[in-house]
This record gives structure tokens, sequence and C-alpha cells, in this order.
């Protein structure tokens, strides 16, 4: 599965008014422990693929949305469900700590 790029313009329409969870990874191309979410979240998006929506924000061409969650620190990984942040991750947790934060909102 494909991850969605979520955008300044789409994030609201795309994760918030979302029939399913949606687990978000805001990053920057530049951060290199972002480079060790993206394969984690990769795995999350193909094993949970039609039970949840797994995207990416980037930082730096989407800096409202990202400044809207408090996003200080990347990566952070948000967890949406219902339109309300349930679970959030700030920097590199491993694959268990992003499991288990799939897990809340996938009953």
């Amino acid at each position: 599965m494909e991850l969605i790029h979520f955008t300044d313009a789409n994030f609201d329409e795309m994760v918030l008014k979302a029939e399913k969870p949606v687990l978000v990874d805001f990053f920057a191309d530049w951060c290199g422990p972002c480079r060790m979410v993206a394969p984690v979240i990769e795995e999350l998006a193909k094993t949970y693929e039609g039970k949840m929506i797994v995207g990416k924000v980037d930082v730096d061409a989407n800096s409202n949305v990202a400044g809207k969650y408090g996003v200080m620190s990347i990566p952070t990984v948000v967890l949406f469900d219902g339109g309300k942040e349930i679970a959030r991750q700030v920097g590199f947790g491993g694959k268990e700590i992003y499991e288990t934060m799939v897990k809340q909102a996938i009953k």
C-alpha cells in the first residue's frame, strides 16, 4: 500500500474526517531518525491495510498542520481516531511502540 502524503490543504479532510483510524508520520527529508521510522510505517501500512489509513506529513512543506498539532521534534508519529489525537510518539520508538499505538484504535 502506498503511503498517503497529507498536506496543509488536505489534512482536515483526509485525517480528521476519516472513517478509519489514521496514523500520521510527521517527518523531514533531512532527518536521520525519520529515515529509521519510514520502513516501520510502511510495514504498518501493509499490515493494517483496510483497517486504518497510514500517511506522512513533510513538516518543511506543511508547517501549518505541524504547528497546529504542536510538532516540535521529528519524527513524531500521531494516531488519530474520530478526528482526535489518541496517541503520540516523539522520536524513533521502534516497531513495538507503533504497533501498540495502532492496537489502541484497531478493535
